[in-house]
């Protein structure tokens, strides 16, 4: 596939801001690529990092810096603003500090001065304005790689983008960035693990404050991974020794004051309306969230987000025992983090989109990522087992979709959640293994089609080739010029 590669999720600045803790002043991005401060920093991962990720799960290297989104010729990302939750680090573990840390330290690859910095902040709102800040500082900064000139920048709508690829030439290439936010705890809630603690004037003026900004988020993933007062989230902790920090909030709906704020980010009377991203919301509060969009919005058709995430074959949230597919149900993860059939048909009826994650503890059964993996190296027969793990979502949102009398290859994307907390499908390591990722993809739609085609509705017969270009750029531009105004 010719075309550039649209990720809907990642975060490039997790690691590298992070980072920039330990050294002074903190919080600067460095011009020189050399430096782990900077967002330019090119950390592939070495024969050793594989290892190690296999064994244990760690993701040490980056995904997706600026330099890997370069090599593997992105021009559009959706980053992600993440204030990092204290919820990681505020309990000890067996009464001592260095072992959560550790742990934290360990999977999200950041440093000792950035937990510390976490710990003992009371304010997301000024993390989330920091990490912002980050980007900023050298935006249209130029780094050659590869004997070309490329930068990036912060764009505001559609537009901006549509202007600078015209700008661009053979060797002068942009990397167009747009921002969400993930977790709104970002606008200064759930800072206390055992008790509320927002102060609902505060948390609705960082609201407004977000709405003005000059580069607004076209979407907030309004949950994340702790309770963060304004509605419950999904579990999502893999860590044993962590989840219990995880408990409080699990499986509730949204909170008054989480109405409250859904509705002012909702509110376009200025038009500046931010989306919502559905992704790590309880079901109770989704099913709120979507309740809401019946009734409020029914006039709207305000497009459903799920950012980053995967399918789990089952009916609904109310029939979450069901399913339609008992044949292929065995491959998905059955955990309620994932999208149930019915959203995927409220995804689809919105316009919406849906990216899929790049993290095998989220797009594969236990049983299904054994099946994949193999025990001698060999690139391409890995690549065939583990790209089969992301078709089978393509595949699975596609039956549904056509059931339901939908185009079934317009909602699929890639959100990637690269250099979040994730452990990579094995042989998708970074953003520069996406175009193997696509090769392969085009194979297993082949070979659906050829066995399914007369099943499919004539409005989505369409190519292999047509299927996978949707999935790896197309809907997510077209999700983009839609909504990116």
């Amino acid at each position: 596939m010719k075309k550039h590669y649209v990720d809907i999720h990642c975060h490039p600045s997790l690691k590298p801001y992070s980072k920039s803790f330990k050294y002074t002043p903190a919080k600067l991005n460095s011009l020189d690529a050399g430096r782990k401060n900077s967002i330019w920093h090119y950390s592939p991962p070495n024969t050793l990092e594989k290892f190690v990720n296999r064994i244990v799960t760690l993701t040490k290297f980056t995904q997706t810096d600026m330099s890997a989104l370069a090599r593997a010729g992105s021009k559009v990302v959706i980053v992600s603003l993440y204030p990092f939750e204290k919820h990681f680090l505020s309990k000890r573990l067996l009464g001592f500090k260095g072992l959560t840390d550790l742990l934290v330290n360990l999977a999200a690859s950041i440093s000792q001065k950035r937990i510390d910095y976490v710990l003992n902040h009371k304010d997301y709102y000024e993390d989330l304005t920091d990490e912002y800040d980050f980007y900023k500082q050298i935006q249209n900064q130029v780094e050659k790689i590869d004997g070309i000139f490329y930068t990036y920048r912060l764009v505001k709508n559609f537009k901006e983008i549509e202007k600078n690829f015209e700008s661009e030439t053979e060797n002068k290439k942009i990397i167009n960035v747009v921002l969400s936010i993930e977790g709104a705890h970002a606008f200064n809630t759930g800072l206390d693990m055992s008790t509320d603690m927002a102060d609902p004037i505060e948390v609705m003026k960082n609201v407004s404050k977000v709405k003005l900004w000059e580069h607004r988020p076209l979407f907030i993933t309004f949950a994340h991974h702790f309770y963060n007062e304004l509605c419950g989230h999904a579990r999502s902790i893999s860590i044993g020794a962590l989840e219990e920090n995880q408990n409080r909030g699990l499986d509730t709906g949204i909170t008054p004051l989480g109405l409250r704020v859904l509705k002012e980010l909702l509110d376009n009377t200025n038009n500046d309306r931010i989306l919502i991203d559905v992704k790590h919301m309880s079901t109770a509060s989704r099913n709120t969230y979507y309740d809401l969009l019946d009734d409020l919005y029914s006039e709207e058709n305000i497009p459903v987000i799920a950012s980053h995430g995967a399918v789990n074959g089952k009916r609904s949230i109310e029939e979450w025992y069901e399913t339609d597919y008992p044949d292929y149900v065995g491959w998905f993860a059955d955990i309620d983090i994932n999208l149930y059939d019915d959203e995927l048909i409220r995804i689809a009826k919105s316009n919406g989109i849906f990216g899929l994650q790049m993290d095998e503890r989220r797009i594969g059964s236990t049983h299904a990522i054994n099946q994949s993996k193999i025990f001698f190296p060999n690139k391409r027969k890995q690549l065939k087992r583990k790209s089969l793990l992301v078709w089978r979502q393509i595949e699975h949102v596609a039956e549904v979709l056509n059931a339901a009398n939908l185009f079934c290859w317009g909602i699929q994307s890639i959100g990637s959640d690269f250099d979040g907390i994730v452990n990579p499908i094995k042989g998708i390591w970074t953003a520069e293994n996406i175009s193997d990722l696509a090769d392969e993809l085009i194979h297993h739609a082949e070979a659906y089609l050829q066995n399914n085609r007369e099943r499919l509705k004539d409005y989505n017969h369409i190519s292999s080739e047509a299927i996978i270009e949707r999935v790896l750029h197309g809907n997510a531009m077209e999700f983009l010029k839609k909504n990116f105004i």
